[in-house]
């Protein structure tokens, strides 16, 4: 065949599946500005208000092993815009809902169908795009799911306070409908032979390297994800508003935003274990500076630190999920996502309690001191599994 004849395949995602990350992830982190509000508004404590939050995370992660078959056996697209249309409707609900009960019953259905979204992104990235050039890849969809992680935590305070919060849950809803038309013309991708549904998933589940992949990633999604979500919270506690409050977890969007082009442009220079340990030191400094001090300067430069853990280590940790078992990549990648948001609601729950009493430099402190051992783990393990013995 002639150079001529070769065709080279996609080095980015589609747009539209960019689009259906964004909006995922923008219902995913509009809650955090919200919280003290809607306790305020529905006569609840801190600590349950943060179930809406916990609730998401856990149906979020809990609903993952459900469309990562699926989307093996279904297809990744398709799974996509139906979960976006059943993702709205809950978005509807979640909105008018009268009482905490249904609107924690809300959110954690809109968390569950969400939750097909993103990891079914990344697969649709590690089934078309080649490995070489598939972290740059999951760093350009990162991008997106950054920019909705930066508008809804902007957005969100400042709609709460100048309109209603009950409003930041009909953005998504509208979104993710115009969404689901969008990808009514993206071709499937082609998959790997598929064996059964039990097969597939005692693949997964007795593969050593699929079982620590997870595993960290279990306590990545307590240490980042669970802890970001207080971050609103905590400087509210010091009676900060809920605008500013947001604008300063927003930091956290723009940080990932601006270290995805560094990790693109490294990735091909530094090898994977050394990206981790530049994004972990990112979250062990975060914190760190946050049990020292906080503030809204603090937790501007910690949000930013913890961008670049998401971009650094986290990106790392997810092109490492992808390729672990290619036969069952949609399977491995929603167990993957489903333990990191089973992680976040564990962390969100945990902080919460101490939120509530106003131990913040404690949370801060210990959050810091498993990073640094994550940290540690994350990078020995990815030594190990890419030395001669590999399995």
């Amino acid at each position: 065949m002639s150079d001529a004849a070769v065709q080279p395949g996609p080095t980015r995602p589609p747009l539209s599946i960019s689009l259906a990350a964004f909006v995922s992830s923008f219902d995913r982190f509009a809650i955090s500005p919200l919280i003290v509000l809607v306790a305020h508004d529905l006569g609840a404590t801190l600590a349950e208000a943060l179930t809406i939050a916990s609730a998401y995370f856990l149906a979020y992660g809990v609903s993952q092993p459900v469309w990562g078959i699926l989307s093996d056996k279904l297809g990744r697209v398709r799974l996509m815009k139906w979960t976006l249309l059943a993702a709205a409707l809950t978005g509807v609900a979640a909105t008018f809902a009268p009482t905490l009960s249904i609107l924690v019953i809300a959110r954690a259905l809109s968390g569950a169908f969400y939750g097909a979204i993103v990891p079914t992104s990344m697969t649709y990235v590690g089934d078309t795009v080649d490995e070489a050039n598939r972290q740059p890849a999951l760093t350009d969809l990162m991008a997106a799911i950054a920019l909705g992680t930066a508008s809804a935590t902007a957005l969100a305070g400042v709609l709460a306070h100048f309109i209603d919060w009950r409003v930041v849950f009909a953005i998504p809803a509208v979104l993710a409908v115009g969404c689901a038309f969008g990808l009514r013309r993206l071709p499937e991708p082609p998959r790997e032979q598929q064996g059964s549904v039990v097969a597939t998933i005692r693949a997964a589940i007795t593969h050593r390297w699929v079982l620590i992949v997870i595993g960290l990633a279990f306590i990545e999604g307590a240490v980042v994800l669970g802890v970001l979500t207080l971050l609103a919270p905590a400087l509210q506690s010091q009676g900060t508003g809920a605008a500013i409050a947001g604008l300063a977890t927003a930091a956290y969007g723009v940080g990932v935003i601006i270290t995805s082009r560094m990790v693109k442009a490294l990735s091909s220079r530094l090898s994977m274990p050394r990206l981790i340990a530049i994004g972990g030191s990112a979250t062990v400094l975060a914190f760190g500076l946050l049990a020292a001090h906080l503030s809204i300067t603090t937790v501007i430069i910690a949000a930013l630190l913890l961008g670049a853990t998401w971009s650094f280590q986290h990106s790392s940790l997810q092109t490492w999920a992808t390729g672990v078992l290619p036969q069952a990549r949609g399977t491995v990648v929603s167990f993957f996502a489903g333990t990191l948001f089973a992680g976040s609601a564990v962390g969100a729950a945990f902080g919460g309690g101490l939120g509530d009493k106003n131990q913040w430099t404690l949370l801060f402190a210990i959050t810091c001191a498993v990073g640094l051992v994550l940290t540690v783990s994350i990078v020995v393990s990815r030594r190990i599994y890419a030395g001669p013995r590999k399995s």
